[in-house]
């Protein structure tokens, strides 16, 4: 099964240790193959997400919302998702690409 598309996402995490509070961000990737899009801990069939969308917040990046048949599921991105949804949209909706 081949890539056919890569959204690089981040987790920030922040974990407090006695006096102090350590912020950490993650960077991850999310896969989108032909009949499923993968992320580090979650798979979803393609049969089960619904759409996309992307909320831009400030001058960098924004929040990816998949929206699928169990939830919405959002993630951080630092960059414009717009190349990762015409790439589903292309494998989903074949006839308006």
């Amino acid at each position: 099964m081949t890539c056919i598309a890569v959204l690089p996402y981040y987790k920030v995490q922040r974990e407090v240790t006695g006096l102090a509070q350590e912020i950490n961000s993650n960077e991850r990737s999310m896969i989108l193959y032909s009949d499923k899009i993968v992320t580090k801990y979650r798979e979803f069939h393609i049969k089960d997400v619904f759409d996309m969308s992307f909320r831009r917040m400030g001058n960098e990046g924004g929040f990816f919302y998949l929206h699928t048949s169990t939830g919405v599921y959002p993630y951080m991105v630092k960059i414009d998702p717009k190349p990762f949804i015409q790439s589903y949209r292309k494998i989903t909706m074949p006839k308006y690409s």
